[in-house]
């Protein structure tokens, strides 16, 4: 069983004994292990000694965002009641394809709903962070930015450059020293990957 061997499912891999056991891509019915998905024979020895019979895909799982998932938007259209953006991560994990997503007014802040305006908060082509609040209609995610962590990370301005938080609600240009209006997330050092040139 070392060898990894191309399952199908409901493949019957072998008998469960008293070391084996299904693990993840495999299940036990009367006494055997049968695979679940289509995909290669692995076995893995844990802790107490028990041999884990599991089949992996060699190709990537597909990632669904979820209520109360960290997601990594794209800002594609804003007006004054909402902004409309594509889901490029779920977590730490690219998609292949987007989704969509929806951030209204009244969940851009914790504080003062009342008084957000979207214009001054994102603009297209911001990169956020934010949560997926509910899984909304047919159409798009609902997603909040209500945290101090959430918000813009990434924008470019009106000259191109890439521009620097330097307060909550404004970013700065580095070329032209023009300030703009976003809702700027709080970076956190888990939410940072860095990239070494």
């Amino acid at each position: 069983m070392s060898a990894p061997m191309i399952c199908c499912p409901g493949q019957r891999l072998c008998r469960q004994e008293g070391n084996l056991d299904a693990g993840r891509g495999a299940y036990t019915r009367n006494g055997f292990i049968y695979a679940s998905l289509a995909g290669t024979l692995h076995t893995v020895k844990n802790e107490e000694g028990t041999t884990i019979v599991e089949v992996f895909r060699d190709i990537e799982q597909i990632t669904v965002p979820s209520v109360d998932a960290l997601v990594t938007v794209k800002v594609t259209n804003v007006n004054a009641r909402f902004c409309k953006c594509a889901i490029i991560k779920v977590g730490k994990t690219p998609l292949r394809e987007t989704f969509r997503g929806m951030i209204r007014r009244e969940d851009v802040k914790a504080t003062e709903k009342d008084k957000v305006e979207m214009y001054k908060s994102f603009r297209p082509g911001d990169i956020v962070m934010a949560r997926v609040i509910s899984l909304g209609d047919k159409q798009s995610y609902l997603l909040s930015t209500a945290e101090n962590e959430l918000g813009v990370v990434m924008a470019t301005s009106e000259a191109g450059a890439s521009m620097v938080p330097v307060s909550w609600c404004k970013m700065k240009c580095p070329k032209t020293y023009n300030e703009e209006h976003r809702k700027v997330a709080k970076a956190q050092p888990q939410f940072l990957e860095y990239s070494v040139t």
